[in-house]
């Protein structure tokens, strides 16, 4: 899915959530342990429930990974499912992969070759030749991971150089020499607030995966005010505080009814700013 497509999805919707599908047998109903495959069961159950009020879903491979061959067996059917019933949602493996040229040319070819997700979650520590074989493939996406919004971020992303650069601006400014916004976007937490004021200074046409909304705390008010651009570019993911909504029977229903939420505020976002490209 191209940036044009992406952007008419969401002005169409008046809606740029993201389905974060963290799907952990131990929390879905109960009821689904007793089905052939229970992640693909309440997976297609939420994707039914909420497809219309979304632009993207975004399975964690490690809720896949953990299970083995039936994790992933789950994840490629709940890839396919999307692909073949709602195939205007983008698919991203929120896989955070990233190693020596060779080794991630290998993780592209699982997700774009033989997988049929759109884009992918890269790490950037490892440098350009580790982001590089993502980059291959017409049509894909790489997400880079920026400013996340875990406590454990301060760490090492806010570190200052000696010319008082952080480490997160560095990433943000040199990943830009290797792509451009029509196939790089970067992870960006909400809890970060006003630092999207100081990311969209360095990448203002980029498109921003920001998970941290619901569950963490992020302010989606906050985020929008702030990392908002001409075109949206934004890319809001909630994952419990939708697929968990509900344990009952009716977990569906209310995964719809969290995403309704979410959806009316983001489209009240995309009203009340005047220079979105309408």
């Amino acid at each position: 899915m191209n940036r044009k497509k992406l952007f008419e999805n969401i002005l169409k919707k008046q809606s740029f959530l993201c389905v974060g599908l963290d799907t952990d047998i131990k929390k879905i109903p109960e009821h689904l342990l007793q089905e052939e495959d229970p992640i693909f069961a309440f997976n297609k159950s939420i994707i039914d429930a909420t497809a219309d009020l979304c632009i993207a879903y975004k399975p964690n491979l490690a809720f896949y990974e953990c299970m083995g061959v039936k994790g992933w067996l789950a994840f490629e059917k709940t890839v396919n499912y999307i692909k073949d019933n709602y195939p205007d949602q983008l698919v991203i493996a929120d896989a955070k992969r990233g190693d020596i040229g060779n080794t991630s040319a290998m993780y592209a070819r699982c997700f774009f070759e033989e997988g049929r997700v759109d884009a992918v979650t890269v790490a950037p520590y490892m440098g350009e030749d580790s982001v590089k074989p993502f980059l291959g493939y017409n049509g894909k996406w790489v997400i880079l991971l920026a400013l996340t919004s875990n406590k454990g971020s301060h760490d090492f992303q806010l570190t200052e150089d000696t010319q008082g650069e952080k480490l997160f601006e560095k990433v943000l400014r040199k990943s830009q020499e290797w792509a451009d916004a029509d196939q790089l976007m970067f992870v960006v937490g909400a809890t970060q607030g006003r630092a999207f004021e100081d990311i969209r200074k360095i990448a203002p046409n980029h498109f921003l995966l920001v998970p941290g909304v619901g569950a963490q705390g992020g302010s989606l008010q906050e985020v929008c005010q702030y990392g908002m651009n001409s075109q949206c570019g934004l890319i809001v993911n909630s994952s419990r505080g939708i697929i968990y909504a509900s344990k009952a029977e009716d977990f569906a229903y209310a995964a719809r009814q969290a995403a309704k939420d979410l959806q009316e505020q983001m489209s009240k976002q995309l009203q009340i700013l005047p220079n979105l490209d309408k």
